[in-house]
């Protein structure tokens, strides 16, 4: 894999000299997110495999190529898992890419995001110098950790070659619960179990039902009471959630991401809703003009994005921008990778 790297560096390193832009590309499952870019393609998947895993430590370093499912197939093999549970919205999803988009499913309030689990990378910078950052211990950074700047950066900062991340063994029982409230009721019965000593690592509403995932011990899950019915095949609800297959996405309507606080109750925005990550995180499928939503969301305290080619990825606050532009610049200041992805200019 020694050539594919160097072929990349020299792609990187052409491209500079041209004056051109990159856009960096992985399986493609995740290409619909986030500004378009225009520049070369530069395909990454043949730069692929597990450089090293050791079910001990709990880490794995992979190749930015190497197909997710590969990484979750040899995990489960150990019985272990990736603990932010990403989407894969794909069979072509690769690592690579799901680390450069930063998402995260529905165990991400309880477990963590996957910036969290990451802890080193190799990189390609915009002037197509290799650069390592962290390690493959969770204690191994002094000074800044420029590794987790690259999850949710969409390539703008360089082209990902290994990430070493962190994993978590496979919970010892895992039971959904499921019980018919509106969402009103879904709201205050989400945010009372965070007060609660219940093992739970997902909760969700949707048409009518609310789902509550609790994983720990067999003892930690049999004493949770939290009322309502085992669901049986729980996991392909997860997993259609996740992957966004519910009948919920659907919808040929616009798909909304309204990120608030958990107890916020219903923004009574006309549509359909579906709250996810205990409420902290909404989607919305209605015809409301974009600016009414974002202005509803917003007087409420919440942040509301369109789920797919949206203007900006980047919080509205100008300071946010600023530093992203600067960050932007130290990595690539002649904009060769994935410019424009996240903000236009960045």
């Amino acid at each position: 894999m020694a050539d594919c790297e160097s072929m990349l560096q020299d792609r990187v390193l052409d491209a500079l000299a041209g004056k051109r832009s990159l856009e960096i590309r992985g399986g493609g499952t995740k290409h619909f997110l986030g500004r378009r870019t225009e520049g070369e393609i530069l395909e990454v998947c043949a730069h692929a495999g597990i450089v090293d895993y050791d079910p001990k430590e709990l880490v794995f370093t992979a190749r930015c190529g190497t197909r997710l499912s590969e990484i979750e197939a040899v995990l489960s093999s150990e019985n272990q898992m990736l603990p932010f549970e990403p989407p894969h919205f794909g069979e072509n999803a690769t690592i690579g890419g799901t680390i450069a988009c930063g998402l995260s499913g529905p165990r991400r309030p309880w477990a963590g995001a996957a910036r969290d689990y990451l802890l080193g990378v190799k990189i390609l910078n915009g002037m197509g110098e290799l650069l390592h950052f962290g390690g493959k211990v969770m204690k191994n950074v002094a000074g800044f950790d420029c590794a987790r700047l690259m999850a949710g950066a969409y390539g703008t900062l360089g082209v990902l070659l290994e990430t070493s991340v962190k994993v978590l063994p496979v919970p010892a029982h895992t039971v959904t619960r499921v019980m018919e409230c509106s969402e009103e009721q879904a709201v205050h019965f989400m945010s009372a179990l965070l007060s609660k000593p219940v093992p739970v690592d997902g909760a969700a509403w949707c048409e009518g039902l609310l789902h509550v995932r609790l994983s720990g011990s067999f003892d930690a899950v049999g004493h949770a009471r939290i009322g309502g019915e085992e669901l049986r095949d729980a996991d392909r609800f997860w997993r259609d959630l996740c992957e966004q297959r519910l009948g919920f996405f659907r919808d040929e309507r616009p798909l909304w991401r309204v990120v608030s606080r958990p107890a916020q109750q219903p923004f009574r925005i006309p549509g359909n809703w579906l709250l996810d990550w205990g409420g902290a995180l909404r989607w919305l499928k209605c015809d409301v003009p974009e600016e009414e939503v974002r202005k509803l969301v917003s007087a409420r305290g919440g942040r509301a994005r369109l789920f797919g080619r949206e203007e900006s990825l980047l919080s509205d606050s100008p300071q946010v921008i600023e530093m992203s532009r600067r960050i932007k610049h130290a990595f690539d200041p002649h904009g060769i990778c994935n410019p424009g992805r996240m903000h236009r200019g960045i």
